[in-house]
C-alpha cells in the first residue's frame, strides 16, 4: 500500500510539480482497493509469496495491471477520466509496478530474520520411525515426551494437543502399526498432518510430497483457511459482543436467583474438549444442586432428573444455562456456531463416545460452538442409545466439510426455533 501511495503522488510530483502530489494521493486512493481485492484473491498476498519472492512480485504486478484496468473501464463508463491526468495515472501505475518488485525483494531478509529458514512452522515427531532430515525443523521424540496416539484416553490427547500448539504442520515418523492412530488424530488437530511412507516415492502418489529423502503422506488438512478464520472469529466477537450487553440484565438476575435458591455458586465450571483435542474449562448457570453436581459428565441428565433445582429445570429447558459460554466465545476457546463440546465422561449406551466411532476426535478440528447443526436438526438431550452419538457426529462431520459464513448466520437463525425444546432437561 505504502509503495503504490509513494509510486502516485511522485508521478504527480514529477508531471505537475507541488500540485500533483493531491492528484496522485487521489488517484492511489481509486487503484488501492481495487488492487487489494485482486491481491487477495490471486495469491500476491501468501504463504507462496513470503516463500517465493519472486512469484510473489508477478503476482502483486498482475494484480495492479488489473486494478488499473478496473479503474479505467469504470471511468470510461462514468465519463469521469476528464477528471484526473492520464500521464500521472500511467506513471503512477509504472512506478508501482518497479515498487512493489524492490519491496518485496527487499522483505527476503526480514523474512528470513523473523521466521528463519522456514515459513510455515513445521514439526517432526519421531516415533520410531525411520529418519528424517528437514533443515531448520524441530523434531521431538514421542516416547522421551510421553506422547502416545492413543484414541482412548482424552489425557493422552491433551498432552499431544499441547505440543502441536503454534504448529502448523507436523510430520510424524512411525511404526507402520501406528500410523492409523496417529492419522486418524491428527485429523482432528487443526492442522496439516503428514506421516512418512516410503511407498509414496516408489509409486509416486498424488496428495503427497517428498522431503529430505523421505515420502510424506498427507493425512489431514485444517478445514478452514487463514481468511476463514479470521472471518469466523469477526462474527464470533462481534456476535458474543453484542449478546453479553444485551442479555446483561438477564444473565445477573439468572446469576441472583440460583445463588439465592441453595446459596451455592451461580456458575458451574467443567472441563471439555475443545478445537486440536485440548480441554478448556466451559461456563455454564449452575443448574443442580451443589451436591450432586457431575464434573464429569458421565451421568446424561434425564427428564424429571432429580439432581436438577427448579431454577435449573427453567434454565435448561430455555437454553438459558448455556449463555454463559459468551465469555467461552469471547477467550477464544469457543465459536457461536461448531460442534458442541462433550464432557469427558459423556456416554452413549454403555459406551463412552469415542468408544463408539473413531470417527469422534475428527470434530475437533474446528472450535465447539454454542450451537450447531445436530442442535437446529433436533439432536440434543441424553444419549441413551449409540445411534443417538452416531446421529450427532454425522451433522458434526457434515459441518465441518462445509463451512462458510452465510451457513454459521442460518444455524444461528435457526437456533431461536429450538431454544425451548422437549429434548431441553
Amino acid at each position: 500500500m505504502a509503495a503504490l501511495v509513494v509510486a502516485f503522488t511522485l508521478a504527480g510530483w514529477l508531471y505537475l510539480g507541488s500540485s500533483g502530489l493531491v492528484v496522485g494521493s487521489l488517484l492511489a486512493q481509486l487503484v488501492l482497493p481495487a488492487f487489494l481485492t485482486i491481491s487477495f484473491y490471486n495469491g500476491a498476498y501468501s504463504m507462496r509469496s513470503l516463500m517465493d519472492w519472486e512469484w510473489g512480485a508477478v503476482r502483486g504486478a498482475l494484480a495492479l495491471c488489473l486494478s488499473w484496468a478496473v479503474v479505467l473501464f469504470i471511468a470510461f463508463y462514468t465519463r469521469s477520466g476528464s477528471n484526473f491526468s492520464r500521464v500521472v495515472f500511467t506513471g503512477g501505475v509504472f512506478i508501482g509496478l518497479f515498487g512493489l518488485a524492490w519491496g518485496r525483494a527487499q522483505m527476503r531478509g526480514f523474512i528470513a530474520w523473523r521466521c528463519g529458514p522456514r515459513v510455515i512452522n513445521e514439526l517432526v515427531i519421531d516415533d520410531g520411525g525411520p529418519a528424517i532430515d528437514l533443515p531448520g525443523v524441530p523434531h521431538v521424540n514421542a516416547a522421551l515426551h510421553g506422547l502416545v496416539p492413543s484414541l482412548a484416553d482424552p489425557v493422552e490427547l491433551d498432552r499431544i494437543g499441547l505440543v502441536l500448539r503454534n504448529v502448523e504442520r507436523v510430520i510424524v515418523s512411525c511404526a507402520p502399526d501406528r500410523r492409523a492412530a496417529w492419522a486418524l488424530l491428527l485429523k482432528g488437530a487443526n492442522l496439516e498432518g503428514e506421516v512418512i511412507d516410503d511407498a509414496v516415492v516408489q509409486l509416486g502418489a498424488k496428495g503427497a510430497r517428498q522431503a529430505g529423502g523421505r515420502g510424506l503422506l498427507l493425512v489431514s488438512l485444517g478445514p478452514l483457511g487463514l481468511r476463514a478464520r479470521a472471518v469466523k472469529r469477526g462474527f464470533d466477537l462481534a456476535v458474543a459482543t453484542c449478546a453479553l450487553i444485551a442479555l446483561a440484565p438477564l444473565l445477573a438476575a439468572v446469576a441472583l436467583a440460583i445463588v439465592l435458591e441453595d446459596g451455592g455458586p451461580a456458575l458451574f465450571v467443567q472441563r471439555r474438549m475443545g478445537r486440536g483435542n485440548t480441554f478448556f474449562s466451559m461456563y455454564k448457570f449452575r443448574s443442580m444442586a451443589v451436591a450432586r453436581l457431575d464434573h464429569d459428565g458421565t451421568q446424561s441428565t434425564t427428564r424429571n432428573d432429580a439432581r436438577v433445582t427448579r431454577i435449573g429445570r427453567f434454565i435448561r429447558r430455555t437454553s438459558i444455562d448455556e449463555l454463559p459460554q459468551l465469555i467461552n466465545v469471547m477467550l477464544g476457546d469457543m465459536s457461536i456456531v461448531g460442534p458442541r463440546p462433550h464432557a469427558i465422561g459423556s456416554q452413549a449406551g454403555d459406551k463412552l463416545f469415542w468408544e463408539v466411532d473413531d470417527r469422534y476426535w475428527l470434530r475437533h478440528a474446528l472450535k465447539p460452538g454454542l450451537t450447531g447443526l445436530a442442535q437446529v436438526r433436533g439432536l440434543r438431550g441424553a444419549t441413551e442409545r449409540e445411534s443417538d452419538l452416531a446421529n450427532r457426529l454425522d451433522a458434526d462431520l457434515e459441518y465441518l466439510h462445509g463451512w462458510s459464513l452465510w451457513r454459521d448466520l442460518r444455524i444461528l437463525l435457526a437456533t431461536a426455533k429450538v431454544i425451548v425444546h422437549q429434548q431441553a432437561y
